[in-house]
Formats: structure tokens, C-alpha cells, sequence
């Protein structure tokens, strides 16, 4: 029988910096064709957690692994890296230096010229093959690093902070790319301060906070960890309407409706009564926490 594939494994890594705690623990899986975002506030440890994967530090206890088998310079050769610093030659063309790295992964010299062209058309560089990456925008020289990781077909993705710098049609590039890739069976992992984006895109999150994974889980499963919260919008409410609810308290409001949260047990269709009871209500219907607030929530 054909043993199913681990995916990329971190597990319980943890790493000093003097007396300064870094990592504590931290554990986490991106299974084969999942996008898993990393979340944290900076200092967090996500970097450093990027870093000790792609082996450019060693952590102080702990391991990774790939597919079942500890991560070394052979396993970490087949990986694409796109790191938050830009790592780019300023004066090489963008097909030259897509070419430059497919090289330094093994490719013949024919397949790597095709791998550049391939990848910078499919970034929207096509019409920049030619042009050296200093003469590019930020956000193209963000593509082209992209693109760097992408040269040599990884066989798992670890990306830091790969929205940063692009605008809204490149952020739609970079996310059918990733998609792409995880359909393709490659696992992914990539840091993101934008929220928004993290819920849209993957299929698990992972939040980090001193060092410490505090939550872990597909969008849907950390929301099952907060109360519910429903918006109603009732004209002419009291201020203490709610008060003959049990279990329930407001919570603010949006688009003029009242933010209503809720304890496990308490009734909705109690909290329904009691504002149809004010008079007609215009709105009622479940509020699901985006990814923000339960960062927020969590870190806070």
C-alpha cells in the first residue's frame, strides 16, 4: 500500500536568540495542495519559523520534515522561497536572471530559458523579459521574485510576505498562481498582514504570537471558537432592549444594523421575538467573524 503523502511538517521548533525567546514550540502542517496562511504581528516568529524551514537557521529543538523525511539541503533544493527582502540583480534582465536560477536548480540550459519565458509571461512580465529588474516598478520586481520561486517547479512553496507591494490585479496574479500550485499537489505557505486576503485564499490558517502558535485551523473552524453573533436591525429599538434576552449582549453595530452576540446556549429565535415584538425588523441574519477580528481577538 502506497503511504499518502505527509506534506511539509514543523514540529515542536523552537529557537533563542540570547535570552530572547523566539519560537516556543511552534507546530504546524501544510498538507500536499494547501494554501495555509501564517499570520502575526511583526516579531511574531513567522520569519524566523521561514528561515529554520529553508535552513538558513538551525533550530534549537525541534524538527521538519518533508513527505516523512527530515528536511536537508537535498529536500530544500526542491523547494521554492520567496523571501520578504528583495534578492534580485539589480543590472540582469528579467529572463536572464529567471534563467540564472533554474541553472543553479539543475535545469539544462534550453529547459531554463523556457522555464524564464514560461513564468515571466505567466507573472504579466512577457513585455519585460528584456528589461534589467532595476528599471521595474516595485511591485513587477515582486512578481519577478515570484516567478524566481517558481522557476524550477518546487515540489512545496514557503513565501513571506508575497502580497506585499502589488497592486489589486497583481494580488489576483499571485492568488490564481498559488491556487495553481495547490492543485497541482504542492503544499503552501506564506505570511500575509493582509487578512482579508489570508481568508479569501487558504484553506487553514495558522496564528502566531510570541513566538507561540495560539490557533490553528480553517476559517470556518476558528470561527466555531468564538460566540455567535447575529445583526439585527429593528428602527426605534431601546437601548435596553436586549435586556430581556437572556444570553445575549450588544456587540456595536455595521451598516446601521445592531451587532447582537450570544452566549452557546442562549435562543435566537428568542433574540427574533423580542425585536419583532419593538416592531417590524428589517435585517436578521447570522454574522460570521472575519479572520481579523479573531486575530484580533487572539492576540489582543
Amino acid at each position: 500500500m502506497q503511504t499518502a503523502r505527509a506534506g511539509l511538517v514543523v514540529d515542536g521548533v523552537s529557537k533563542r536568540f540570547g535570552s530572547t525567546v523566539a519560537l516556543d514550540a511552534i507546530g504546524f502542517t501544510v498538507a500536499p495542495g494547501e494554501l495555509f496562511g501564517f499570520v502575526g504581528a511583526n516579531g511574531a516568529g513567522k520569519t524566523t519559523t521561514m528561515r529554520i524551514v529553508l535552513g538558513v537557521l538551525e533550530p534549537d529543538a525541534g524538527s521538519v520534515s518533508f513527505d516523512g523525511r527530515p528536511v536537508d539541503a537535498r529536500v530544500r533544493a526542491g523547494f521554492g522561497y520567496l523571501p520578504e527582502e528583495r534578492g534580485l540583480y539589480p543590472k540582469d534582465t528579467v529572463a536572464g536572471q529567471l534563467a540564472y536560477f533554474a541553472r543553479l536548480h539543475g535545469l539544462s540550459r534550453a529547459d531554463a530559458a523556457a522555464a524564464a519565458d514560461r513564468w515571466s509571461e505567466r507573472v504579466g512580465l512577457a513585455g519585460r523579459r528584456a528589461d534589467p529588474v532595476e528599471k521595474l516598478s516595485l511591485g513587477n520586481q515582486q512578481r519577478v521574485q515570484l516567478a524566481l520561486a517558481l522557476v524550477h517547479s518546487p515540489v512545496a512553496l514557503v513565501l513571506d510576505e508575497p502580497f506585499s507591494g502589488l497592486d489589486p490585479l497583481a494580488v489576483d496574479t499571485l492568488a490564481e498562481v498559488l491556487r495553481e500550485q495547490a492543485d497541482a499537489g504542492v503544499p503552501v505557505v506564506f505570511s500575509s498582514h493582509q487578512l482579508d486576503l489570508v481568508e479569501r485564499l487558504c484553506d487553514r490558517i495558522g496564528i502566531v504570537s510570541g513566538g507561540r502558535m495560539t490557533a490553528v485551523g480553517s476559517v470556518a473552524q476558528l470561527q466555531a471558537g468564538h460566540r455567535r453573533r447575529v445583526l439585527v436591525d429593528v428602527p426605534g429599538a431601546p437601548a435596553d432592549w436586549l435586556d430581556r434576552v437572556p444570553g445575549a449582549r450588544p456587540a456595536g453595530t455595521e451598516d446601521g444594523a445592531a451587532v447582537v452576540e450570544l452566549d452557546d446556549d442562549a435562543d435566537d429565535q428568542l433574540l427574533l421575538r423580542a425585536a419583532l415584538a419593538i416592531g417590524p425588523v428589517h435585517r436578521f441574519s447570522p454574522r460570521r467573524r472575519t479572520v481579523t477580528e479573531i486575530y484580533r481577538e487572539v492576540v489582543g
